[in-house]
């Protein structure tokens, strides 16, 4: 596992992404896939925040899955998302989507792969 790393540390992710500079939270390398992870809690309020985050990660997802041997994650919970509509949105588009209640689900799909 490897903490804050620039998509320009990823050549096939920085072609993909072109000048729209991405830092990964987290990247888990397993034998099947490499897992680009971002995480975000937020505590109070919803706000535009949440909002904005979910439509750029929506945006970002799809462009990233579809590269052979990668995907997005994204682990994201809290009070903020109370009442956010944006986030079923998401939900619809990010296939690895968790909270800290599904995040077993993502650690045991890595643990099978490594």
């Amino acid at each position: 596992c490897d903490k804050e790393v620039a998509c320009s540390k990823l050549p096939a992710i920085k072609r993909e992404l072109g000048k729209d500079i991405k830092r990964f939270d987290f990247v888990i390398t397993t034998s099947k896939t490499t897992y680009l992870i971002k995480v975000n809690f937020y505590a109070d309020g919803g706000g535009s925040k949440p909002s904005e985050v979910a439509r750029a990660y929506s945006e970002l997802s799809p462009k990233i899955n579809k590269i052979d041997g990668y995907k997005f994650v994204w682990i994201t919970d809290g009070k903020g998302w109370d009442g956010v509509g944006s986030f079923r949105e998401a939900y619809d588009e990010i296939p690895y989507i968790y909270n800290l209640t599904t995040i077993t689900d993502f650690i045991k799909l890595v643990q099978e792969e490594l």
